[in-house]
């Protein structure tokens, strides 16, 4: 058998994903035997969308934040974790990665061009509040009507790193998940060679600003360029201080190579959070990144890298 690629777009999370699996030469899976494999960590992903998605009404978020100020819901032990996970980030980044932010998307449509006014986001700010949530027992309460919580911060990270678990479980090794620019991989091409990915540019939709190899680890990317308005001239983009309410500006985009997405995705999202703070954070954090300040000014350290598995 020569080598062969196989490509199972698809969608999920509101993005375009891929799944790509690389079979060897070596190798005894053939082309269906990879559809089925694409089709179950595909099945995983969208499990874990169902699971978590804030726009389902009979997910386990959803019925949390349907209890705010009411009762307590028991959470099963994967949403423990992940609750464990969110309240690690908020310590880790001195409060300003809070789940309980998403509340502030009620005064922030993206497909308006407007910005809110200060007494638009007073009340919702009044609602962000992370430390105020009680978990006991595995279960949790939210104190205040209103209140929510949102995996979306490393919801997708999250799920490329389980579907690349159930994958290297069943045997793959040459491939990647990518599920919308959030990007884990299994093992380089069959051949040894990596793979090369291009980073976007921020102002440019058809366009990169460099090109990584990586085989093994997460690639992940946050930037002002996913959902935004511009008014009057400036831009102002999806990613929230919840402080303050108002989008960050500081960073267009912020591209972290890790051992895992969840890991790689947390540490891109803090950097655009802590604003000029950001570059000294991605320094401190150990990992590769690439990232390029509001002027077009890239600043980058040792991304040309690789993570064994």
């Amino acid at each position: 058998m020569v080598d062969a690629i196989y490509r199972f777009p698809f969608d999920a999370m509101a993005s375009r994903c891929e799944i790509r699996l690389a079979l060897g030469s070596g190798s005894t899976l053939d082309g269906h035997a990879a559809e089925e494999l694409a089709y179950a960590a595909i099945a995983e992903v969208r499990r874990i969308e169902r699971t978590y998605s804030r726009y389902r009404a009979d997910s386990i978020v959803s019925r949390i934040n349907a209890a705010a100020g009411r009762y307590r819901v028991e959470c099963d032990e994967e949403t423990a974790q992940l609750l464990d996970y969110a309240d690690h980030l908020h310590r880790a980044s001195d409060g300003l990665f809070d789940i309980t932010s998403g509340v502030l998307r009620r005064a922030w449509d993206f497909r308006q061009p407007r910005v809110p006014h200060a007494r638009e986001l007073a009340p919702l700010l009044a609602l962000v509040d992370w430390p105020a949530v009680q978990r006991d027992g595995g279960a949790i309460f939210l104190p205040r009507a209103g209140m929510e919580i949102d995996f979306g911060g490393f919801g997708k990270e999250y799920a490329a790193d389980r579907a690349c678990a159930l994958l290297q479980e069943r045997g793959v090794r040459h491939g990647y998940v990518n599920l919308g620019g959030d990007m884990r991989f299994i093992g380089p091409q069959p051949d040894g060679r990596l793979w090369s990915i291009g980073i976007q540019d921020p102002r440019k939709a058809d366009g990169t600003v460099a090109s990584i190899a990586v085989s093994h680890g997460a690639l992940t990317t946050s930037g002002d360029y996913e959902r935004f308005i511009d008014v009057d001239g400036k831009r102002y983009c999806h990613v929230l201080n919840p402080r303050t309410g108002m989008p960050v500006s500081h960073w267009r985009s912020v591209s972290v190579l890790a051992p895992l997405a969840v890991l790689g995705g947390s540490v891109s999202t803090i950097a655009m959070l802590k604003e000029d703070e950001g570059l000294s954070f991605l320094a401190a954090s150990g990992l590769a990144y690439f990232a390029i300040d509001s002027m077009g000014q890239a600043h980058h350290h040792s991304i040309s890298g690789d993570y064994a598995s």
